[in-house]
């Protein structure tokens, strides 16, 4: 089991959903003669059933890290980390008291990473305050 859990990440990190959920089926059957005997056999079923859910709805989005680096591309998720600190150190230090939504996280952070890559397209904008 340790071995499965350990070859997961390595699937995910390189886009290979379909791997991933395979291995995630392999634990759960793996796991199966440890209900009676581990305590925390439950919240160890919870937790993989969360992550083949997030999986399955976010596999057109999971990226395949190995082939980004063999064409160059940052691999590094430093730029996101950034921008979190940065609106999160804004609004601590201004003492705004707002909270953000999943979505409006979500979409930030696809603003930032559009921008970054140059596909934002800013016409749009400036067009639209003529």
């Amino acid at each position: 089991m340790c071995a499965q859990s350990e070859r997961l990440p390595w699937s995910l990190w390189h886009g290979q959903v379909d791997k991933a959920l395979s291995k995630i089926d392999a634990l759960e059957s793996a796991m199966k003669p440890f209900s009676e005997t581990y305590g925390r056999y439950t919240g160890l079923v919870k937790a993989l059933s969360a992550l083949r859910t997030y999986v399955v709805n976010n596999r057109h989005v999971i990226p395949n890290y190995g082939e980004s680096y063999r064409n160059g591309e940052p691999i590094a998720p430093g730029f996101v980390e950034s921008t979190v600190n940065e609106v999160v150190s804004k609004r601590f230090c201004k003492k705004q008291h707002m909270q953000w939504s999943k979505e409006g996280a979500h979409v930030l952070l696809q603003i930032r990473v559009r921008t970054l890559n140059g596909a934002l397209n800013f016409s749009v904008f400036v067009d639209g305050c003529s």
